[in-house]
């Protein structure tokens, strides 16, 4: 059987429990993914925010070029409305 993303969401999502969260995304990712996980949700915000070029954004947040560029190059290529909903999300 094949791994389910939607199983791993529809877990997180039915889960109102603080501290039960952080013990499921302890359980299923190593502190270096979760670390990655995080980084890459500052520099979302920092791209969408605008206001840093991304080499400040590298600077500021200890976050490789290339980590950047591929975040930058995934919103150019997103759809208005999808952007929008993610600008809702973590914005």
């Amino acid at each position: 059987m094949r791994a389910s993303w939607d199983l791993v969401l529809e877990k997180v999502i039915n889960h109102q429990d603080h501290e039960a969260l952080i013990d499921l995304f302890e359980l299923l990712l190593t502190e270096e993914e979760r670390s990655a996980i995080a980084g890459r949700l500052k520099v979302f915000q920092a791209l969408l925010i605008g206001e840093m070029s991304q080499r400040q954004i590298a600077a500021e947040f200890e976050i490789s070029i290339a980590t950047i560029t591929r975040c930058s190059n995934y919103l150019k290529h997103m759809p208005e409305p999808q952007r929008d909903r993610i600008k809702a999300l973590i914005l």
